[in-house]
Order: C-alpha cells, then sequence, then structure tokens
C-alpha cells in the first residue's frame, strides 16, 4: 500500500488554527532529485517568463523615471519599499487569533520600526537638513534644536514603546508576544539597518547607489536567462531553480557590465556629484580624479583586429569591477539566505506584491548584502583617507552649526592675521 501523504491540521489548546492568508504556501518536496525543480524542465517557463518580464519592465521604466527626479524620491522609494519589506516579514509570523486578543499589538510593532527609522535617518541627514534651512532663521533654530536632542527622543520613543510591551503582556500569551518582540528587532536590526545604507549611498553620490543596485538586477535577469536556455546542472538545494550555467553567466555579464556602465555614469555629475543638503536642483561640482578620463594605449595586435589605437577609460571604472565581482559572487547568498528561510517557514514567496517576482523582500535580499558594502567599499576605498582642503570643508560644512562655522571663520582669520603681521 502507498503512504498517505496527506498532510493533518495539528490541534493547538484553544482549538483555533492560524487564521492568516497563504496563498504562498508551499509542501516542501525534498522527496524529489536535485533538479527537477529546474526551468528547462519547467512546461509552463515561457508564461511565467512573460509575466516575469512585463513585471521587470514596469520596475525598470518607473525606477529609472525616480532616479531622474532625484535624490529626495530615490530616498522616499527607498523609505517605501523598506516599510513593504517589514510589512510582509510582519505578516510572516502573524497570528490573527492571538492578535485578536491582543489589541494595539500590530502598532507597537511599527512603533519600535518607526523609531529606528526616525533615529537612523536622523543621523544620516540631520546635517543636511541644517544645510537646507540655514537661510530660514526661526527653521534653522527649530531644527538645530531637535538634532541636538535627537538621540534623546529616539531613547525616550524606544523606552515608551518598552514599557507598552511590558504593559500589554497577558496570561498564556507570554511565548507569543516576546517571540513577536524578537521578530520586530531582528527585522529593524537584519533588514532596516542593512538596507538604510543604500540611503547613506544616495547622498555620497547617485553613482554609489545606482551602479551596485544595477548590478544586481543584471546579475538576476542574467541568471534567470542563462538558467531558462541552459541551466542543467543545480547549484545548491536551498534553491532547486539556481544552476552552475546560470551562476556562471550571471557573474561574466555582471562584471563586464560593471566595467561599461561605470564609464557611462560616471561621466554625468547629476550621478557623480554628492548632495550636501535636501535640495532637489541640478547639481555642478568637480568630479575628482576618479571621473576624470585617462588615455590608455592598446597593444599592437589589438588595433590589427580592431579600429582603436586608444580607449578612454575612468578610474572609478577599477572599483567597479570590484563591485561587479562581488555582485556576482557574494551578493547571492543574500538570495540563498533568503530561499533558506522560506523554506524553513514552507512558503514560496514572502508576498504577491510583485506578478512573477513574489514581493518586495524576494526582489531585495540581495540588494540588502550589496548596499553595505557598496558603502563599506566606498569609505574604505574610494573616500581620500588624507586630509586634504575639500575633505576639510566638507567636514565643516557637514559637522558644524552656522554659529561655528562663523566662530571658526572668525578664529581662522585672527590666527592668520597673527601670522601674517607678527601681532598677536
Amino acid at each position: 500500500m502507498q503512504k498517505d501523504h496527506s498532510t493533518s491540521i495539528p490541534s493547538t489548546p484553544t482549538g483555533r488554527v492560524r487564521n492568516r492568508k497563504r496563498s504562498n504556501e508551499v509542501i516542501p518536496e525534498d522527496g524529489k532529485p536535485n533538479g527537477s525543480h529546474l526551468l528547462v524542465n519547467d512546461r509552463n517557463k515561457y508564461r511565467s517568463m512573460w509575466i516575469r518580464a512585463h513585471s521587470s519592465i514596469w520596475m525598470i521604466g518607473g525606477f529609472v523615471f525616480i532616479v531622474y527626479m532625484g535624490h529626495l524620491y530615490i530616498t522616499a522609494m527607498v523609505v517605501v519599499i523598506q516599510i513593504y519589506m517589514a510589512k510582509e516579514l510582519f505578516n510572516l509570523l502573524r497570528k490573527s487569533h492571538e492578535d485578536s486578543h491582543l489589541p494595539g499589538f500590530r502598532l507597537l510593532n511599527w512603533h519600535f520600526f518607526f523609531t529606528a527609522m526616525l533615529f537612523v535617518y536622523g543621523r544620516l541627514l540631520s546635517q543636511r537638513l541644517v544645510n537646507t534651512v540655514t537661510t530660514d532663521r526661526f527653521l534653522y533654530q527649530l531644527v538645530s534644536s531637535l538634532f541636538k536632542y535627537h538621540m534623546a527622543i529616539c531613547y525616550f520613543l524606544y523606552i515608551t514603546g518598552f514599557m507598552w510591551f511590558i504593559l500589554s503582556l497577558k496570561k498564556k500569551m507570554y511565548k507569543y508576544q516576546f517571540g513577536q518582540y524578537a521578530w520586530t528587532h531582528m527585522i529593524v536590526i537584519v533588514v532596516f539597518a542593512q538596507s538604510s545604507f543604500t540611503v547613506a549611498n544616495i547622498f555620497e553620490g547617485i553613482f554609489w547607489f545606482l551602479l551596485p543596485a544595477t548590478l544586481i538586477v543584471i546579475n538576476d535577469i542574467a541568471a534567470y536567462i542563462f538558467g531558462f536556455f541552459f541551466g542543467k546542472t543545480p547549484l545548491i538545494k536551498l534553491s532547486p531553480k539556481k544552476t552552475w550555467e546560470g551562476f556562471i553567466g550571471a557573474s561574466v555579464t555582471t562584471i563586464i557590465s560593471a566595467f561599461v556602465l561605470a564609464n557611462i555614469m560616471g561621466r554625468f555629475q547629476w550621478f557623480t556629484c554628492p548632495r550636501k543638503d535636501l535640495s532637489n536642483g541640478w547639481l555642478h561640482c568637480d568630479p575628482g580624479p576618479l571621473f576624470k578620463s585617462e588615455q590608455y594605449t592598446l597593444p599592437g595586435w589589438v588595433s590589427q583586429w580592431f579600429p582603436w589605437k586608444e580607449i578612454s577609460i575612468l578610474p572609478v571604472q577599477w572599483h567597479a569591477l570590484c563591485l561587479g565581482l562581488f555582485a556576482s559572487i557574494i551578493a547571492p547568498f543574500g538570495g540563498f539566505f533568503a530561499s533558506g528561510f522560506k523554506r524553513a517557514f514552507k512558503i514560496k514567496d514572502f508576498g504577491d506584491s510583485i506578478p512573477g517576482h513574489g514581493g518586495i523582500t524576494d526582489r531585495m535580499d540581495c540588494q540588502m548584502v550589496m548596499a553595505v558594502f557598496a558603502y563599506i567599499y566606498h569609505q574604505s576605498f574610494v573616500v581620500p583617507q588624507s586630509l586634504s582642503v575639500e575633505r576639510i570643508l566638507d567636514q565643516i560644512l557637514m559637522n558644524l552649526t552656522f554659529e561655528e562655522q562663523h566662530s571658526l571663520y572668525v578664529k581662522l582669520g585672527e590666527i592668520l592675521h597673527e601670522t601674517l603681521t607678527g601681532e598677536p
């Protein structure tokens, strides 16, 4: 006799089970041989490809428009994405029956999330906001006062949430409530904190946000296409549809794209200039040596096959190769982590907001890993470590208030006067 593979619903102390929508829930099929899930064996692969391509075109078009609109619009897009990701992850462990006995408990989760958002973005954007309102005396004093006590405000908001949580504890609900408390902090630390590096990259210059994000998109699309047409060898059991052919083809495509795209993006000041305030006007700056062309003479055998004797390369293109290497080899492990996470909870996708792709979190898993690396790489290997006039001026404008800048100006004038005249 064949074994009965139907699943039964386990009983609970309350006689009830989760009443959360599970349209994306799947039953693991560990009995199937590795490789049976490959796209080349999928009979509906062309229909799936069309749905996925249609959604991708809309997403890329919207993304290009937002990048054109500027830094604030990109930041707003990142914030919206973070909220949707948090919503999907909050719902993952939500139990309707327990929540019905805990009024306001969902609101507590969002209280912690927005407190973290206020703290992180306050630290990242505080001086830029001050620089924006410098011309208005009242707004300048108000904003300066708020940011002076920014850390204290965020701390008391968190303590308020902590006390709210303690006072909301109910008998027979302790395990669920503490689980939700830990889950919320995991979302804030692992998801929100990592993705917030994206905003830091934006204001260092859109280039340092756009190139890494684009490389992840290219890697994802290339892996899908190579796996779709050539995938034969399974890559990792956590993600059954991933293949070595897709992984290698995507890696080569991503590294080449990084080198080429850096040359294109690096020629536009809109992408390369850092934003020191929260205005949205066009930027003009000295692009610096990284974005100034250098001529390289090609070997003689190359000119025999191609019409070029010299090529123009931006120094930043060599940095782009490192970003491309990380995006193609390391960043996909963010996707593997997400795949393992979904298998642990027996779901196919984190949501269904993007047809053919799943939820927002399904598309952002590798982006979070890449955003952190791009920021660390920029601060470690791109930003000059030695002092320069430009860097000192940037630090003065970003970290000192208007009064402190004026005081520094007066004091520096006195020092220069004493040096030149020899009079104290």
